[in-house]
């Protein structure tokens, strides 16, 4: 693998790290990259970084809990429902259920395990098959841990589209697999794209991807509004997290890369 692949965004070099934080985690990482070899740090970065924010999203849930008993920013739950009840109708509905079975326990794996074989075939490349799988399986765990810690029950049954969940509410898993699993894949296909318009229209699909699949879960009333966004917001967190990982072994390969040519 060229030590040059998957290295920039456009003229963006992601090897190079402007801010202090991201120099001092470089300075930080590195005698760990020389131990163990850039791939074996990334998958323990990745690793112990899921287990971090699975502890964070829990620890959240308290906060979240305590912002809803107050009627804070849960305040927009109830009117947000009460919208898309008057916006329903059939033939929508049936519509918007097909769509968000895309984001669920079975649509979401069939999708991003595709999107995986193909970028990892056509690419001859192992990034997608660790970034994918990593991104994923951490999402399932800020779920998991979310849901655990609150166990907040969904919307009435009631106002609801069937067929109806009964799993916790919080935080929506739908909206967070989404976000994280469209982020990542906007991500690996970003850094092989030169022309700037295809990046942009990459992103912005991803975005799109993203909302809806939220918005569906709160349109179906199998979700609060603030379920939703704060699933969002912690599938950003996570997507940070894999893409500094990432950014860091490809700063420790070129390292690497350099240092062989240099003794050569």
């Amino acid at each position: 693998m060229p030590a040059h692949q998957d290295q920039y965004v456009g003229p963006r070099d992601l090897t190079r790290w402007s801010s202090p934080v991201g120099r001092f985690l470089v300075r930080c990482v590195r005698p760990l990259a020389r131990w163990i070899g850039p791939h074996a740090a990334l998958l323990l970065l990745i690793a112990v970084g899921g287990g971090v924010a699975a502890a964070l999203t829990a620890a959240s849930a308290e906060v979240y809990e305590s912002v809803v008993e107050r009627n804070g920013v849960a305040a927009l739950d109830q009117p947000a429902l009460d919208l898309a009840v008057s916006l329903r109708e059939d033939w929508f509905n049936a519509f918007i259920t097909g769509y968000t079975n895309i984001g669920g326990p079975i649509g979401m794996p069939v999708l991003a395990i595709s999107i995986m074989v193909l970028l990892a075939v056509r690419r001859r490349s192992w990034t997608p098959v660790i970034l994918l799988p990593a991104a994923a399986f951490g999402s399932l765990l800020m779920t998991v841990a979310g849901k655990d810690a609150i166990g907040r029950l969904r919307p009435p049954i009631g106002l609801a589209v069937p067929p109806y969940e009964s799993s916790p509410s919080f935080p929506s898993g739908h909206s967070l697999n989404a976000i994280v699993i469209a982020g990542i894949v906007a991500y690996l296909l970003v850094v092989r794209q030169n022309r700037r318009r295809a990046r942009g229209i990459t992103i912005i699909v991803a975005i799109l991807f993203a909302v809806t699949m939220g918005l569906s879960r709160v349109y179906l009333g199998h979700h609060w509004l603030t379920d939703v966004l704060v699933a969002w917001t912690l599938g950003i967190a996570w997507l940070a997290v894999v893409i500094t990982a990432h950014r860091l072994f490809l700063t420790f390969r070129l390292h690497r890369a350099a240092l062989r040519e240099t003794r050569a």
